[in-house]
């Protein structure tokens, strides 16, 4: 294995877990192979091989590269340039291919959850993988397009079918709780810890947000904020909690309404807009999307009409499968708001679910890579196929992730199987050390980065921590663990 410890005067390689590795290691094979241009590589250029990711997210993540000293940086505003430094670039300290280097150094720098999938284990039907491949083309091939008015004018609820009826029956037999008629909310409330966690963590994921799960944990349940993490991260997850209890709490009230929409936005942008006035109300000014060859509607009034239409129509659905994906497709193609309209989408992808006490839908384990190309598909080309794809698996993960209440026995996870002696070791150690939330959050970091391949890191520690935060006195012996160990454990979990 090649030695990539720094020497002498290098700069040691970033501790913070900030980063995405397939970000990191895109942008260093990039500019290793920029021989042509000595000065570097603008953010659009280095963003060309990478279409799928969020413009201010690439800010963000390359500026944590440039303050660990991986980047050197030249140039102001637009004429910024980033480029290897100098003394990365010698012999033994760097060396090619940066992949392998990379993947050797993970350890040093393993930052974002990944999720559990593969992109390969999510089945795709031939047209969506024909979506997938159109808007997997360099931006410059994608043609420029305008938002299209008609695709939701031409919705007409309970005739027009995004899912199939079978589907649906599919999606119902796998998300139903009770047999019987129940408060709206019943089941939404029963799950409430469980749920306020995943919800929050996973929707803050799809934008990039760098917080693992048991420091989501402890932020939302202890107001703990963890060391390195951003304030905008920060605020973003204590946002997702404020909506989400609100809608938990209102469950019975709120529908498809002006009240509804606005205020969850409002929740959810809270704190992080240039413009407080913004928050909760439609966009007067034209956005743009990173990355994208689509431009959304940018007249004020239009914008108020097609959003009322689509309250009109999303309220009018009678199905709330169906409800939740027209939600998911049409609130962040007209992007109503300045920012923040996907998370509100996927939180009122939820309305009809918590009224019918059906199974939420959590985003557990979806691909950031893979929910961005399907949003790009309905910006760019119209296509609901990819999203459609990705919703059905991801509603039946969720449903999976919930089975203790839906009496669902879910597949073997390959990644506990392939390492779960491993997992055993170190759920064992937290517990009978013991270690509080904040060493153990470093104990498994360490595991991974020690005993876990590279593409498998960030997975591995969802799982375990997953596992300590699912543990009770029912399953603690699976461990080793004894009961005086068990309650001493949880006097030190904080």
């Amino acid at each position: 294995m090649t030695n990539l410890s720094p020497k002498t005067d290098a700069p040691a390689p970033p501790t913070s877990p900030r980063v995405p590795v397939s970000f990191r290691q895109a942008v260093l094979e990039q500019l290793t192979a920029c021989k042509d241009e000595p000065q570097g590589l603008s953010l659009q250029a280095l963003m060309s091989k990478m279409p799928e990711v969020p413009k201010r997210s690439a800010q963000r993540w390359l500026a944590v590269m440039v303050d660990a000293g991986w980047l050197g940086i030249s140039g102001r505003a637009r004429a910024t340039r980033y480029h290897l430094r100098d003394d990365l670039r010698q012999p033994g300290l760097y060396p090619v291919p940066a992949r392998q280097a990379l993947n050797e150094t993970a350890s040093a720098m393993l930052v974002m959850r990944e999720p559990e999938a593969s992109l390969a284990e999510i089945p795709l039907s031939t047209r969506a993988r024909d979506t997938l491949k159109l808007v997997s083309q360099p931006l410059s091939q994608r043609q420029k397009v305008t938002y299209n008015p008609k695709l939701l004018e031409e919705y007409e609820p309970n005739v027009t079918a995004y899912l199939p009826a079978d589907l649906c029956e599919r999606l119902l037999a796998q998300g139903r709780v009770y047999a019987d008629a129940k408060p709206a909310g019943t089941y939404a409330r029963e799950l409430a810890n469980r749920l306020l966690i995943d919800l929050a963590w996973n929707s803050s994921r799809l934008e990039g947000n760098t917080y693992s799960l048991l420091e989501t944990d402890r932020l939302l349940s202890m107001d703990v904020v963890a060391d390195n993490q951003s304030a905008l991260d920060t605020q973003m997850i204590l946002n997702h909690k404020i909506a989400i209890e609100f809608m938990l709490e209102n469950a019975a009230q709120i529908g498809f309404t002006r009240f509804t929409i606005l205020n969850l936005h409002a929740m959810l942008s809270d704190n992080l807009l240039a413009d407080p006035s913004a928050c909760g109300a439609l966009r007067k000014k034209p956005v743009f999307i990173g990355q994208s060859s689509f431009t959304p509607a940018n007249t004020p009034q239009q914008i108020q009409e097609w959003f009322d239409l689509f309250l009109a129509k999303a309220g009018a659905i009678d199905n709330p499968f169906e409800q939740a994906l027209f939600t998911l497709v049409h609130l962040p193609y007209l992007q109503p708001f300045e920012d923040v309209n996907k998370r509100t989408a996927r939180l009122a992808a939820n309305i009809g679910l918590f009224e019918h006490n059906l199974c939420p839908l959590s985003f557990v384990d979806m691909p950031q890579v893979r929910y961005v190309q399907a949003m790009l598909g309905i910006y760019e080309l119209g296509r609901i196929d990819l999203l459609r794809d990705l919703f059905v698996w991801a509603y039946l993960r969720s449903c999976a992730r919930y089975n203790n209440y839906l009496q669902v026995v879910s597949a073997p996870d390959p990644l506990r199987m392939k390492y779960r002696s491993l997992i055993q070791a170190t759920v064992a150690h937290v517990v009978t050390t013991p270690l509080s939330k904040t060493q153990a959050i470093a104990h498994i970091r360490n595991q991974a980065q020690t005993h876990v391949e590279p593409d498998d890191q960030a997975r591995f520690i969802e799982v375990v921590e997953t596992q300590l935060m699912s543990l009770h006195e029912g399953n603690m012996a699976r461990y080793g663990v004894k009961p005086a160990q068990f309650a001493a454990w949880l006097r030190g979990w904080i």
